[in-house]
C-alpha cells in the first residue's frame, strides 16, 4: 500500500559517512579508580617503552603522528595532552616527563572511531535556540541523530538546518571533522548519577558527538526524543534516551539550552522500566507528563511532579489494527494543536514490519483519545526496505512549523529521508475514538516488565 497522499516527501535523505571520525579513549578506563591491575600493568609498560625514546625519537615519532591525523581532528595535541591528564596514576612510577613525551604518551591511549559507519537514523527535531539567518517566513531547526559505529555502539550527534515559507526543507553541510563531548568536571564518577559534557562553541553544530560515557551507557545511547520544553516561558530543551550497557537497559533524560553543554541523568520509578518515553513539551495541570510504554504492547499516560520520577500511569492505547497488532510505541513527544495533543506512534506488524502513524489525545486530560489513525501514515517502501534492520521507517520526533507538520524519520535503520504533512489533511485522516473504546482500554490492560533489550 502506498504512502498516505497527503505526505510530501522532500528530495532530502542523510546517508550516515564513514569518513567521518572521533578519536576516543583506548586502553584503560579514564578514572584511575577504576584500573584494574592488569590496566595498569600494561599501560605502564607501554609508558616506558615511550619513556625509553631520547627527546629527538621522541619529537620525530610525535611530528610523524601529527603529520598522519591531525587534519582529521580539531586540537590534536590538546587531546593527546587531556588524554594524558587521565591518567597521572599511571605515570607516578615514572620519571619526570617532557610535554613531548606527554603528548606522545597520550597519543597512544587513543584511537579514531568511525562513529556513523553503519547507520545515521532515528531522528528528532526542534527549534534552533537561535533564529538569526532564518528565512523570512521559516525557521532554523535541530536535528539530533542516533549514529551507529563498530560493534553496534551508538551515540547521538546532530544536524541543523532550515525550512521555508513554502515547506521546502534544506539541512546545512556536514563538517568533516567531528568532535566527542569532554566532561566539565573531569573527576565524575563514571557509575554516578548526574554528567555534565561540554564542546567548545568554535564548532559547528555538526561536529558534535556525544558518545556512550557512564557504565550504564556502555554499549549505546539511544533515540533520543528531543522537545523544546516551556519552562515557565523560558525554553528548555530536553530528552528521554535509552542507555543500553550491553545487558540491560534504563531511561535517562538529557538537557540542554544551547546544545553546547548538557546534563544527562537517570529517571526512576516504575513507570521508566521500559525503552520510549516521550515528555511533553510542557506541564499539564501543574505536572511534568510523559507518554511511557511499561509493558510489551501498550502506551501509557504518566505524571510526576519532579521531572525525575515517574511512577503509576494509565493506560490509553493498545495495538488494535493488525500493522500494530505486535506492539505500538511512541514516536517522539506529542505536539500541541488547538485540536489536541498529536502524538506520532509506531506499530509492529507482520514479519516485523514497523510503520508510523497518528493519535489525537484530549488537550485538557490526554488520557482521552480523540482519533486515531486505522492504517500508517508511513510504511517501508519497497524501495526502502533495505538496510541495517530491513523493514522499519521510525521517527523520535516531529515539530510544528506554521499550518504543517516537520517529519523526519529513518528508513531500515540506516539513513532518513524528510517529509511535511498538513496538519489539517492528517488530522481528517485521523478516525475518531469513542469514550466507550477509551475506557474499554483502561480496564484490559495491564503492565509487565519487558526483560529483554527490544531495538526500540
Amino acid at each position: 500500500m502506498p504512502q498516505a497522499t497527503f505526505l510530501n516527501l522532500q528530495a532530502l535523505h542523510l546517508h550516515p559517512d564513514p569518513a567521518r571520525v572521533v578519536v576516543r579513549r583506548f586502553g584503560p578506563s579514564p578514572d584511575p579508580r577504576d584500573m584494574n591491575p592488569t590496566d595498569k600493568l600494561r599501560a605502564n609498560h607501554i609508558v616506558a617503552r615511550v619513556m625509553g625514546l631520547d627527546q629527538e625519537a621522541a619529537a620525530g615519532q610525535l611530528a610523524e603522528v601529527l603529520e598522519n591525523f591531525n587534519g582529521r581532528h580539531r586540537n590534536l595535541l590538546e587531546r593527546f595532552e587531556a588524554r594524558a591528564d587521565e591518567m597521572e596514576e599511571v605515570f607516578t612510577t615514572h620519571c619526570k616527563f617532557s610535554r613531548t613525551q606527554r603528548q606522545l604518551v597520550g597519543s597512544y591511549f587513543l584511537h579514531e572511531y568511525s562513529f556513523e559507519a553503519a547507520a545515521l537514523f532515528n531522528p528528532s527535531i526542534v527549534s534552533h535556540p537561535d533564529q538569526s539567518g532564518a528565512p523570512p517566513g521559516g525557521r532554523r531547526f535541530i536535528l539530533s541523530l542516533r549514529a551507529v559505529g563498530e560493534g553496534h555502539i551508538s551515540s547521538l550527534t546532530f544536524r541543523s538546518g532550515t525550512i521555508a515559507a513554502d515547506g521546502s526543507l534544506s539541512v546545512d553541510p556536514t563538517s568533516r571533522l567531528a568532535t566527542i563531548a569532554t566532561f566539565r568536571n573531569r573527576m565524575v564518577r563514571l557509575d554516578g548519577d548526574d554528567v555534565e559534557v561540554a564542546f567548545a562553541s568554535d564548532g559547528d553544530i555538526s561536529e558534535r558527538v556525544i558518545f556512550p560515557i557512564t557504565a550504564s551507557q556502555s554499549n549505546g545511547i539511544e533515540d533520543a526524543r528531543f522537545v523544546e520544553f516551556d519552562e515557565g516561558g523560558r525554553s528548555v530543551f530536553r530528552a528521554t534516551y535509552t542507555a543500553y550497557n550491553g545487558r540491560g537497559i534504563r531511561s535517562e533524560l538529557i538537557e540542554t539550552n544551547d546544545f553546547l553543554s548538557f546534563r544527562m541523568s537517570p529517571l526512576r520509578g516504575s513507570a521508566a522500566v521500559n525503552k520510549g518515553m516521550a515528555l511533553f513539551p510542557r506541564k499539564i495541570a501543574g505536572r511534568y507528563a510523559m507518554i511511557a510504554r511499561q509493558d510489551n504492547e501498550n502506551l501509557y499516560l504518566v505524571y510526576s511532579d519532579d521531572l525525575m520520577n515517574w511512577d503509576g500511569g494509565v493506560a490509553i492505547l493498545k495495538p488494535q489494527y493488525p500493522w500494530e497488532f505486535i506492539q505500538i510505541g511512541t514516536c517522539g513527544s506529542p505536539i500541541e494543536l488547538d485540536e489536541g495533543w498529536l502524538l506520532f506512534t509506531h506499530g509492529v506488524g507482520p514479519v516485523r514490519r514497523y510503520a508510523i502513524g497518528a493519535v489525537l489525545l484530549d488537550k485538557q486530560d490526554p488520557s482521552k483519545v480523540l482519533a486515531r489513525s486505522r492504517e500508517p501514515l508511513v510504511r517501508p517502501e519497497p524501495s526502502e526496505r533495505e538496510g541495517y534492520v530491513p523493514n522499519v521507517v521510525y521517527t523520535c520526533g516531529a515539530m510544528r512549523h506554521r499550518d504543517q507538520i516537520v517529519l523526519p524519520y529513518a528508513v531500515s535503520d540506516t539513513y532518513c529521508n524528510f517529509a511535511t504533512i498538513r496538519i489539517e489533511a492528517l488530522l481528517q485522516a485521523l478516525s475518531p475514538v469513542s469514550a466507550d473504546e477509551t475506557h474499554d482500554l483502561r480496564q484490559g490492560a495491564f503492565p509487565e516488565k519487558e526483560h529483554e533489550h527490544d531495538p526500540r
